[in-house]
């Protein structure tokens, strides 16, 4: 059996470890081989499936695929506190993450106040409150 499908098996049957040690062999962010970087992205999302939020935390210092999926898993997660933290450190796009968690959870003040405190020159983190404050979203 090839690399590839003892991966996928491991990931079926959620063996973790074995899944990510199969995947992170053949994996390379920004590989001129396009399997490379595929495999480094599912490598992410194997370290998020498996709650490794530490590892994603440490390779998102350098990785920006690992520090989309970190800030997607904490989404998902609910964790806001994690998020702002993050944003407070500079990390832009869990500002945007955080925001649209926010947004999405008819919170558009705390999203408002969240942009004035950690992003308050980001355009960008204002459009998005702002899409939500729209009269066609039926937010106030």
């Amino acid at each position: 059996m090839e690399w590839f499908e003892r991966a996928r098996a491991a990931e079926q049957l959620r063996d973790w470890a074995a899944a990510i040690a199969l995947v992170s062999a053949h994996a390379e962010c920004y590989s001129t081989d396009y399997y490379m970087h595929d495999n480094h992205l599912w490598h992410m999302n194997l370290l998020a499936r498996a709650g490794r939020f530490s590892e994603l935390t440490e390779l998102a210092l350098t990785d920006v695929h690992a520090r989309r999926r970190l800030n997607r898993s904490l989404r998902e997660q609910g964790m806001e506190a994690a998020l702002r933290g993050r944003a407070k450190d500079g990390d832009r796009d869990a500002l945007y993450v955080l925001v649209r968690l926010l947004c999405e959870t008819n919170q558009v003040q705390d999203a408002h106040r969240a942009v004035q405190d950690l992003g308050p020159e980001d355009q960008y983190a204002h459009q998005i409150v702002a899409r939500f404050r729209s009269p066609s979203s039926g937010a106030q």
